[in-house]
């Protein structure tokens, strides 16, 4: 969400924060705060993305910060949507506004990432997560799971509750299918309050069976396959791919297509390795529990830049950033 500060004299008369999808921006927020909108001709209206200047859901910001004679506007980052991408600087500058970019660029840039990567990587802003063990593995051999298709936890509780928050942020979930097989995960919020986020499987051969949650229509699921099936699922949504080329680039378009600003990627080795290793990833965040396997499945091989270690309780999560 954009966010948005009106200031008189060295103090705050107005504020706001983007509405929900399709209602009113930042801008009008702040402006429609102000009790008496008479001092907004000497006021300073700061927000953190540069106001629009083309009628969407909703009129332009920028004519209403100027019909206000709102003489001084201080901008975090210019928006590179092609439908602004200076326009609303220029059409302020234009009615005589004083306009500042630049304040905060990067605190700005941080709070907008992934805005920012849809409209100018052609992507989602990608983000990596799993669990390893202290040892080094991120499941164990295939005889110790037994015949029980659920997930063999590795990190505490108190770090699977946080997993379910950052599904609520974030707008797909996205993994392989020898995660599904193996794990028959519902991927949904069921330790955060939220809305579901997408699920995206990529199941080359539609190995899934048809009873595992990942089908089971309740939340919006997306199938990744090779071949579109004869007899698809009523309320699946089936995409087609060439897995002999460049899947990570191929799914990045699909998601794009499906206007999915983020997607957290939690599995499997193999599929999140695709995408290291296409460089098509923005931040990495790798737990690790206090259990060991001895013997199993190796974690994706990452180089990045380590920005942070966090003790959970009795794991530690560690974020990783692809610079």
């Amino acid at each position: 969400m954009v966010g948005s500060v009106i200031v008189r004299d060295g103090k705050i008369i107005g504020e706001g924060y983007t509405s929900p999808y399709g209602g009113l921006h930042a801008e009008v927020n702040a402006i429609n705060s102000v009790k008496d909108p008479s001092v907004l001709s000497k006021a300073t209206l700061y927000v953190t993305l540069e106001p629009c200047s083309h009628y969407g859901k909703t009129p332009p910001c920028a004519d209403l910060v100027i019909k206000h004679r709102i003489p001084r506007v201080v901008i975090g980052v210019l928006d590179p949507h092609e439908k602004v991408a200076g326009k609303g600087v220029e059409k302020l500058k234009a009615a005589g506004c004083e306009v500042i970019v630049g304040i905060l660029e990067k605190e700005c840039r941080a709070h907008h990432k992934r805005f920012l990567t849809f409209h100018t990587k052609f992507r989602p802003y990608i983000i990596l997560k799993w669990a390893q063990t202290s040892d080094g593995f991120i499941a164990p051999k295939k005889a110790k799971r037994a015949n029980n298709p659920e997930p063999f936890w590795i990190s505490n509780p108190h770090s699977q509750q946080l997993v379910h928050q950052w599904r609520s942020e974030e707008q797909a979930i996205m993994v392989g299918t020898n995660t599904v097989l193996a794990d028959n995960p519902k991927l949904n919020i069921r330790r955060w309050k939220g809305k579901n986020p997408v699920r995206v499987i990529i199941d080359r051969k539609l190995r899934t069976p048809t009873h595992f949650h990942v089908l089971d229509n309740s939340i919006k699921t997306i199938v990744i396959t090779n071949h579109i099936p004869k007899d698809p699922i009523s309320g699946i949504v089936y995409e087609e791919v060439d897995f002999k080329g460049n899947l990570a680039e191929q799914v990045c378009t699909i998601l794009y297509n499906h206007q999915i600003l983020s997607v957290i990627l939690e599995g499997g080795a193999q599929t999140v390795q695709s995408f290291i290793d296409a460089d098509l990833w923005d931040e990495a965040r790798i737990f690790t529990g206090q259990s060991q396997f001895e013997a199993g499945l190796r974690p994706p091989l990452i180089q990045g830049r380590i920005i942070e270690s966090i003790p959970i309780l009795t794991d530690t999560l560690t974020l990783i950033i692809n610079d």
